[in-house]
């Protein structure tokens, strides 16, 4: 959970994949990003399946942001991390 002022909201990132620690790096790195240019304002939880393959979905709020599965790819470009982040503020304005 996340808390600015008084608005709240969640980040989840399911990570499913047979290259399950390539997901988990890319994952830690969202998370630190996201913890740097938000500090101590994320709740920011993951869970990761090794039994299934080609997932990495990021939810803010409830709301599905980034889906490598529906063609997101990873969050490896600064456009697909902004596309997180403006979710984040605009969840955090409500």
């Amino acid at each position: 959970m996340m808390r600015w002022g008084d608005c709240f909201c969640w980040i989840f990132a399911y990570f499913f994949s047979s290259s399950y620690l390539i997901l988990l790096f890319q994952f830690q790195q969202l998370r630190k990003e996201l913890e740097k240019r938000f500090p101590g304002m994320l709740k920011i939880d993951g869970e990761g399946t090794p039994t299934s393959t080609g997932w990495f979905e990021v939810t803010v709020d409830g709301k599905l942001v980034h889906s490598k599965k529906n063609g997101d790819g990873f969050v490896d470009k600064e456009a697909k991390l902004q596309k997180i982040v403006l979710a984040i503020e605009v969840a955090l304005r409500k």
